[in-house]
């Protein structure tokens, strides 16, 4: 057992944490989740140039924009809810938006393909 100290949004919680030894029964649940992200992905493949990747795993909350519309760099092109907080997706630079692979609901993992620029 090990306890940590953690501080969300200025509140501070003690929190003990329990080591199993079970983390090989966690590794083929984890296994499913990358195979369902990844259909989008394949699909999508070379729409446009310049792609956007999810920063960290999640679940896609908000699609901003939609395919054809101008994006400035900067600008928010999708909401993902990253461990019950929303987490803007901006675009890293000036283009026109190829491709939407995500539907709002999708389980993403980190490096997941998001959306694609021009």
């Amino acid at each position: 057992m090990k306890n940590y100290t953690i501080t969300v949004n200025g509140n501070v919680y003690d929190v003990t944490v329990e080591e199993t030894g079970s983390s090989s029964q966690a590794a083929p649940k984890r296994a499913a989740a990358p195979a369902a992200a990844a259909k989008p992905q394949a699909a999508a493949t070379g729409a446009g140039s310049v792609k956007i990747e999810a920063g960290a795993a999640g679940k896609v909350f908000k699609i901003e924009k939609k395919t054809g519309d101008a994006v400035k760099k900067g600008d928010t092109v999708l909401v993902l809810e990253v461990m019950k907080m929303e987490t803007p997706v901006v675009a890293p630079q000036d283009g026109t938006v190829a491709s939407i692979d995500v539907a709002v609901g999708d389980a993403v993992e980190s490096g997941a393909l998001l959306a694609t620029l021009n």
